[in-house]
């Protein structure tokens, strides 16, 4: 198969040695998240500020989650990945995304029981086939030994493509969105539940999708994302 369909790049199609991976050029433009960071939102910081050190923004307004993490900053060959993954029926970029977000978020990895993806609507995931957050979500559970929870949340609300929106209309948007499905909240009450989604922009999502968790009784939710939004204006973590 290797022959006739030989791997190529992710990033921009040039024949490599593995499916699913990045050649020397792309792999050199990715701009992978470390630390420093602020401890709870992992929102990096311009210099090193000590260890432990948590933001005046998350101090301000702290988030429902304990802890995010995310393995890249979400432009580039980083974007590209994202959209071929969620658009693109590139399920296959899973294992290598997977694989980079292990790297940056042990520490919310073994800090939590279980795994639970962020759902798609019904009417968007039949338009997809596939949730890009669930593919994820359930690779890493098959690498990390952590039970993945399917159909545990659903999101019972169509909301807008968040794309273009600020912080104060996304977080409208997504405000009563997520369910924990009544008769699985046993499957997650005293357990410390990690977060998956492919992208982070303002945390309006998983801040929404935190907050059905904590009230189906989890103890404690942390997030882990692919790549998260790191750009100036309204794309930011606090717009």
């Amino acid at each position: 198969m290797q022959l006739v369909y030989p791997p190529v790049c992710s990033g921009c199609g040039k024949m490599v040695g593995r499916p699913a991976g990045l050649c020397t050029e792309c792999w050199s433009t990715v701009r992978f998240i470390e630390r420093p960071y602020c401890e709870i939102t992992g929102m990096p910081f311009d210099h090193d500020r000590g260890d432990g050190y948590v933001s005046p923004e998350a101090i301000a307004n702290p988030p429902s989650y304990a802890k995010a993490r995310a393995a890249v900053f979400h432009d580039g060959v980083a974007r590209k990945i994202v959209h071929g993954l969620k658009y693109s029926d590139r399920a296959d970029l899973a294992t290598m995304m997977a694989e980079w977000m292990i790297r940056a978020g042990r520490d919310v990895i073994d800090d939590s029981d279980v795994i639970i993806a962020v759902p798609l609507h019904r009417g968007r995931l039949f338009a997809r086939r596939y949730n890009q957050s669930a593919e994820l979500a359930r690779t890493l559970a098959r690498h990390c030994g952590k039970p993945f929870l399917p159909g545990v949340m659903r999101r019972i609300r169509a909301t807008r493509q968040q794309v273009g929106l600020g912080l104060k209309a996304r977080q409208d948007n997504v405000r009563g969105a997520f369910q924990t499905v009544p008769e699985q909240v046993s499957r997650v009450a005293g357990l410390k539940v990690l977060l998956v989604d492919d992208v982070l922009t303002t945390g309006s999502t998983v801040e929404a999708a935190t907050r059905s968790l904590l009230r189906a009784g989890a103890s404690r939710v942390n997030v882990l994302t692919f790549a998260r939004v790191a750009s100036p204006g309204e794309e930011t973590l606090y717009a």
